[in-house]
């Protein structure tokens, strides 16, 4: 399990699904309650009448499709050249928990000084990833 780099690759790719769920077992409820057609929406501002817990779950979801890209395919290059190392490895399973530590900590709280310092050190993780990568090809 700790031996590819591919495994975290799949771990995050199925958190990015829980926060999926966990979106839609929120929001559809909420847009319900808020009496909101989903068949009149035309922009991410016709849903400003839900509540702002549903809200963050949802922005969560958008941002697991952004910065972790980098993170993808940092992983694939890493395991297609052969720079998967165990060290590459741990990195990878760090970058995914605190991934999944800013996905919660954005969902349940939102506090943004923890939340940033969180979503910073995923960016270093990547970051170190990165140099190890360039270095490896050198």
């Amino acid at each position: 399990m700790f031996q590819s780099i591919m495994t975290p690759v799949l771990a995050l790719v199925a958190w990015t699904l829980v926060m999926w769920l966990w979106m839609y077992a929120t929001r559809l409820p909420a847009m319900q309650k808020a009496g909101i057609d989903a068949t009149k929406i035309q922009r991410k501002g016709d849903l400003d009448a839900l509540p702002v817990e549903v809200q963050r779950i949802a922005d969560n979801y958008n941002h697991l499709h952004e910065q972790p890209l980098i993170f993808y395919v940092l992983c694939v290059y890493g395991h297609l050249v052969g720079v998967a190392d165990e060290l590459n490895i741990m990195l990878a399973w760090g970058y995914v928990v605190l991934r999944i530590l800013h996905s919660l900590i954005q969902a349940l709280w939102n506090f943004v000084p923890v939340r940033f310092a969180v979503f910073a050190a995923s960016s270093i993780v990547l970051v170190v990833m990165t140099v190890r990568n360039v270095i490896a090809v050198m």
